[in-house]
């Protein structure tokens, strides 16, 4: 249960309403971590464009392979299992979970790989990295266009989470999800 009083959908009002409409359209229902974080609607409307900002370079399957690794960095349960339901957009279910197991060998491309792993360090040590981080990307063929969207990912997938995990969000399962891919996204954390 989150460490803040939320406003039922029934009484959410402006823009509040809007956000959690959004929530109602996508999944049928409306997350409690979009709830918590709607209480600063203007932040969380922002949070939305800049996601936009950086799909709209990325891609989706790119995105979504980078957040499945912040996510496993910041051991987000609440962005694991979000975001393996929205990868199934993009891959079948057998592929997302043996990306979600061990996406070092889930039959990526050497390049998805990279952009993971640089991602999981990004989540779990970006204070020592250097150039030599992003050196594997340039190789690979990565602009630094692409390198930096890769970082805005992570960093911002780094932000939700752990403002979701500090304000005590419970971790919800969304609809869709098998118990096998559940377990998938959940065992690497």
């Amino acid at each position: 249960m989150a460490i803040i009083q939320t406003v039922d959908p029934g009484e959410a009002t402006g823009a509040v309403a809007e956000i959690y409409a959004k929530d109602e359209r996508d999944l049928g229902y409306v997350a409690e971590y979009t709830r918590v974080m709607a209480a600063n609607p203007e932040a969380y409307q922002a949070w939305e464009q800049l996601i936009r900002a950086i799909v709209s370079q990325l891609g989706v399957r790119r995105y979504e392979l980078v957040t499945l690794a912040a996510a496993e960095g910041t051991h987000s349960q609440h962005c694991r299992l979000a975001h393996g339901r929205k990868t199934l957009a993009v891959m079948d279910v057998d592929t997302v979970e043996a990306v979600a197991r061990d996406y070092r060998n889930a039959g990526l491309s050497d390049a998805e790989v990279a952009m993971m792993e640089y991602a999981e360090r990004i989540s779990t040590d970006a204070a020592s990295m250097t150039e030599a981080d992003s050196l594997r990307l340039r190789e690979l063929g990565f602009t630094d266009r692409e390198i930096v969207d890769i970082t805005l990912a992570a960093a911002a997938r780094n932000y939700f989470s752990r403002a979701i995990q500090a304000l005590g969000v419970s971790v919800e399962v969304p609809p869709g999800l098998s118990d096998s891919l559940r377990s998938a996204l959940l065992a690497p954390l």
